[in-house]
């Protein structure tokens, strides 16, 4: 069977849909299945991230239309132009971030999660439209969708009535490398490198409203005030996405401005020991299809509070403590708990260690593969 993955968000996305993507497609690697895979990359310029080495089965193509185009001319003016006519012709293609291609070939479609219909403020307006449009005809065109969690798979069905037989549930995994770092030298390292204070809490995700940073703020402050905690600091790392300035202009406001830290985007290979540095990582996001940076924290070994909302619960099991992401003095409550209770605290990485190390790349790959192969009758 030769399938062809949409490659262009690995490339180009160094954080969300690109890493999900570069995991999962070096999980197939992994796996070592005998079929034939093209990995197709709409434009070349502003790659970030360029595989030097594929497995002999494996084929990286680069086609000359730059995905921005490829969005204009396939889903906002609708013109039919097959990707078979720019990338050749395989048995299967899978598009792994919500869209499909025109195709004359069978399609898969991931989608990571319906936010924009159930949480639109939090979503960028233009994108928020052209999802509205895209993604429904790219579902009702799929053979088969993919979904991250059980809680996409719920709303696919409630809100797109797609039939529950249609849908798999793929998951997400970690990296093998986010695992606790007591290297000193490299913890130091990663501390001058990022200005990070010696005792934190910490947020991780691209700033946009969704991910809740004003809310994580409002929690510290109120954490912040409390004598027990005059020495805490706030870190909050992650590239910028869109509406990002609520969330500096709430740190200004802040009485404890000088104890909040933006550290901007973290390599990938700084993250584990920003996760070993902190004292907690705190996630109250409004909205989450998955949420790796739960998963990546816990493997760390760092205690994690969390929002209840979402896919969250399903993803962080009994190994968090959930709030209600629009409570700040809950959020509050729950960090405070978790750094002042020791026994809670080595409990919550106990069970974290465990529950992270069921979510590995390899696995979901091995879901994915099966539906490939259910699909082509192999």
């Amino acid at each position: 069977m030769h399938i062809m993955i949409d490659y262009t968000p690995a490339v180009h996305q160094r954080a969300g849909i690109g890493r999900y993507t570069r995991g999962l497609v070096n999980g197939l690697m992994q796996l070592s299945p005998s079929h034939r895979f093209t990995l197709l990359v709409l434009g070349r310029s502003g790659a970030y991230y360029i595989p030097d080495r594929l497995p002999d089965n494996f084929t990286l193509r680069f086609v000359p239309l730059s995905d921005r185009w490829a969005t204009v001319i396939w889903h906002r003016m609708n013109l039919p132009l097959p990707v078979e006519l720019l990338a050749g012709r395989a048995d299967l293609f899978h598009g792994p971030s919500f869209t499909l291609p025109p195709a004359w070939m069978p399609c898969v479609l991931t989608v990571h999660d319906l936010s924009f219909l159930r949480y639109p403020q939090g979503a960028h307006p233009p994108l928020l439209r052209w999802l509205g449009k895209a993604v429904p005809h790219s579902v009702r065109r799929a053979r088969h969708i993919l979904a991250d969690s059980e809680n996409t798979r719920r709303d696919l069905i409630e809100l797109m009535h797609v039939p529950p037989e249609r849908i798999t549930v793929i998951g997400a995994g970690i990296e093998e490398h986010f695992r606790r770092v007591e290297d000193r030298a490299h913890l130091e390292a990663v501390r001058q490198r990022y200005r990070l204070p010696e005792r934190f809490i910490l947020g991780v995700s691209t700033l946009e409203p969704r991910k809740n940073f004003t809310g994580l703020i409002a929690a510290f402050n109120i954490l912040a005030a409390q004598p027990a905690h005059a020495h805490l600091h706030l870190v909050i790392a992650g590239g910028k996405g869109w509406n990002y300035e609520p969330i500096f202009a709430a740190a200004e406001a802040s009485p404890f401005r000088a104890r909040i830290h933006f550290a901007g985007f973290v390599e990938d290979a700084d993250l584990p020991a920003l996760y070993s540095l902190a004292q907690a990582f705190v996630f109250p996001s409004h909205y989450e299809g998955f949420g790796i940076p739960v998963l990546e924290a816990m493997a760390c070994g760092t205690p994690v509070v969390c929002a209840d909302n979402s896919s969250l619960p399903e993803v962080a099991g009994d190994a968090a403590l959930m709030v209600d992401s629009a409570n700040p003095a809950e959020i509050a409550a729950a960090t405070a708990h978790v750094l002042e209770d020791t026994a809670l605290r080595q409990e919550l990485i106990r069970r974290g260690d465990a529950h992270s190390r069921r979510f590995t790349w390899q696995a979901a790959a091995q879901r994915l593969l099966a539906v490939y192969e259910t699909l082509s009758g192999c």
